[in-house]
């Protein structure tokens, strides 16, 4: 099935799913985050078939989340190293994990922790705030949608 691109959507969540709204991508940015850079490593981490990652990497290039460059170690392969666009991705990483530890795991089953590396310690809760400082939730907010064209 032939997915509808967002590309010209209104809404930035439809946009941005456009750019890295399947899984596989989203796992690539993931092991990028935390180190992973050449085809081999994401391919051994993700278990993903290799016609599919390659896919996926070029469209993570071709969108400015991930640029290519020569192998840091001289060799002839290529790495794909985050942009400041990818990196940016790191606080919606931490929120869908958030996310998912608090709705998608049993207690007491193991899971994959985020923690700050100088205290060893979990990473807060990521929260929405207003710009006076106030937490805010989705009863606070409201979407201004823009004027329709035509």
């Amino acid at each position: 099935m032939k997915r509808t691109s967002m590309e010209g959507a209104t809404c930035p969540v439809a946009r941005s799913l456009d750019v890295i709204g399947d899984w596989w991508s989203l796992l690539i940015v993931r092991d990028a985050q935390y180190g992973l850079r050449r085809f081999g490593e994401f391919q051994k981490s993700l278990g993903v078939a290799k016609n599919i990652l390659a896919q996926r990497l070029k469209h993570l290039v071709d969108h400015g989340i991930l640029e290519t460059q020569p192998a840091s170690d001289g060799s002839a392969w290529q790495e794909y190293v985050l942009t400041e666009k990818g990196r940016s991705l790191f606080p919606i990483l931490v929120a869908l994990g958030q996310w998912g530890q608090e709705h998608c795991f049993e207690a007491g089953e193991p899971r994959t922790r985020v923690l700050d590396k100088a205290h060893g310690q979990p990473v807060k809760p990521l929260e929405v705030r207003a710009v006076d400082g106030r937490v805010l939730t989705v009863q606070d907010v409201r979407l201004e949608r823009p004027p329709t064209q035509g």
